[in-house]
């Protein structure tokens, strides 16, 4: 089987200005990698379909989306806060980025493909139950492994975020919820500046100092995210896949390169292979130097498909 490659079009039409790195640039720069290391044709292409309300009340507040539902500008931008705007068409590339999680996880449930990326933004791992932050209106990961638990019955649920910034949306919506399993690395102190002293037997956090190196990353992750991960034995499991801890990304202070994002993506198919049926849904974070993330994105999507 192959691996999924879902996006939609929607997804290049939600724009918060040409300052923003979080721009539309991103996800063409991964389909320019993938073309060009010649692994675009040996994926399965599918479009996102939006998510629905449903779907998304199991990680958000009812009052939450209906105020994301009101802020949506006609024209020009609404601002959520500081760093995270809509413009007309946030509103239906946020529905489908996280309806292309949801897609991403019917499929690999259903046998249809053996894994998945979800290419699709605005990211998500920052949103809380209640509120839009860095850059992220809706946690695409967290509807996506809610759905797994909720829909297709599955006891247990594993969620690795490589992101450099705390995933602490995916932690405020999962905090009371033992199904889940939450590994998160990332730079600190650093934004969102939380995470750091969380005491909780499924929220596995591990910060790390400015200049982590791939090989300090590597030993952390061997020594306090693996061995967790196989005693918890999840029954699928979910990236949040972001590249910004890239040495050429100045969005942050790290020093890895791509064979550490593959070194990474190998490790936790080894799990899934041994307790997951292989089953892995892999949703885009962030990622900023888009020649870093072009690279970084293949590499992980190359071992992700067996290529």
């Amino acid at each position: 089987m192959h691996t999924a490659y879902i996006t939609h079009p929607s997804c290049l039409r939600h724009d918060m200005g040409a300052w923003h790195p979080e721009s539309p640039a991103r996800l063409r720069a991964i389909d320019d990698r993938l073309h060009a290391a010649h692994l675009f044709d040996f994926l399965t292409h599918l479009k996102a379909t939006p998510v629905q309300r449903s779907q998304l009340l199991r990680v958000h507040d009812a009052a939450y989306i209906d105020a994301i539902e009101a802020a949506s500008p006609s024209e020009g931008i609404s601002m959520l806060d500081p760093d995270t705007s809509m413009n007309p068409h946030t509103l239906e590339a946020a529905r489908h980025a996280a309806g292309g999680a949801v897609m991403a996880v019917d499929r690999v449930m259903r046998g249809e493909v053996a894994s998945a990326f979800v290419a699709c933004r605005p990211p998500g791992h920052h949103a809380t139950r209640n509120q839009a932050m860095g850059f992220c209106i809706f946690n695409n990961v967290a509807v996506a492994a809610a759905h797994a638990l909720d829909q297709h019955g599955l006891e247990r649920v594993a969620i690795v975020d490589f992101d450099v910034h705390h995933g602490n949306g995916t932690e405020d919506i999962f905090r009371d919820e033992p199904r889940l399993m939450l590994c998160s690395t990332f730079q600190h102190p650093y934004y969102p500046f939380r995470g750091a002293d969380t005491v909780n037997d499924h929220i596995v956090n591990v910060p790390l100092p400015a200049g982590t190196t791939g090989t300090a990353y590597r030993e952390a992750f061997s020594a306090r995210i693996l061995p967790r991960l196989e005693a918890f034995r999840p029954q699928m499991l979910f990236f949040s896949a972001g590249f910004d801890g890239h040495r050429e990304d100045d969005m942050a202070q790290f020093g890895l390169v791509e064979a550490d994002y593959a070194w990474i993506t190998g490790q936790v198919m080894d799990v899934a292979a041994r307790h997951a049926g292989g089953r892995i849904v892999s949703v885009l974070e962030g990622g900023y130097d888009l020649s870093s993330l072009g690279r970084s994105a293949a590499a992980h999507i190359k071992v992700l498909a067996a290529l």
